[in-house]
């Protein structure tokens, strides 16, 4: 696969870090288990988002787009790394925003919701729950021709063909380092949410036929409401690469930790992270 056909901005230096995780291995006591740093990507504090951000305003300045075009929920990680992307390349963005329960969106909030304030936000469109984003976006940028101007849409997640490239390109940084580090990876687990993450990774390791897994933790939808939205997008990066479709056995997805719902912990979740953060 040849990536540098891609148009592409770097907001990361070089690699991410693979590190062990030998205390948490120890005390879980089964297999060797390492992390992909992907916290350490660039932009306004890092996180899986950056990468697809790379390819897809790339995307963005090569149809000459002003204003970029997102949603999300009121605190999405991916709203607020799309404006930081805006605001390093000099445009605009117009967020909308999802109010899952109605009544609580409060603009005052902290968290990304406030950075979005810090960072500048050009505006902040807020809809009710099950609004049709992309229809909500296509309107905004309607707007914006009206008066000029020229947006581009960007779905929720950054998860399109052309935004799951930067989970290709992932793929092939970790065959890179396995093979520096000496360590011949046995599975590679990811959440599995709006999916641009889990079908870049799959095509990635599929396109290199390096022979490893792909493991999709569902963090909203159960397998039969998963599986499909994996695998059609990971057949639209194959094809964009133009490489063989994605066999359905090979997309994988665990479904049994979702809880009461997106964002909702549960016990078990809190318990991990303590346990995470007090051993690694």
């Amino acid at each position: 696969m040849n990536l540098a056909r891609f148009a592409r901005r770097r907001y990361t230096p070089g690699f991410t870090q693979i590190a062990p995780l030998n205390r948490l291995t120890a005390a879980l006591g089964g297999a060797r288990i390492w992390v992909k740093r992907d916290d350490q990507l660039g932009l306004a504090g890092g996180g899986n988002k950056t990468r697809k951000l790379e390819f897809l305003v790339a995307d963005a300045i090569k149809n000459g787009a002003d204003t970029l075009v997102t949603c999300g929920a009121p605190q999405s990680n991916h709203c607020r790394l799309t404006l930081g992307a805006a605001n390093v390349e000099g445009l605009k963005c117009q967020l909308v925003l999802e109010e899952l329960a109605p009544g609580t969106y409060d603009k005052g909030a902290s968290g990304n919701n406030f950075l979005y304030q810090l960072l500048g936000v050009e505006e902040r469109i807020v809809v009710g729950a099950g609004t049709d984003l992309n229809a909500e976006m296509a309107r905004v940028i309607d707007d914006l021709a009206a008066v000029g101007r020229k947006g581009y849409a960007i779905p929720s997640g950054g998860s399109n063909a052309i935004g799951a490239l930067g989970y290709v390109s992932c793929a092939e940084e970790i065959l890179s380092q396995g093979f520096e580090l000496g360590v011949n990876f046995d599975a590679v687990v990811v959440c599995s949410g709006s999916a641009g993450t889990h079908a870049g990774l799959l095509v990635g390791m599929q396109g290199n036929h390096s022979g490893i897994p792909v493991h999709g933790v569902s963090n909203s939808r159960h397998f039969p409401e998963q599986f499909p939205k994996v695998h059609e997008l990971a057949n639209q990066t194959a094809d964009l690469l133009g490489i063989p479709a994605i066999e359905a056995d090979t997309v994988i997805i665990q479904d049994g930790h979702i809880g009461a719902g997106y964002s909702i912990p549960t016990p078990e979740m809190v318990e991990v992270v303590h346990m995470l953060a007090r051993l690694e």
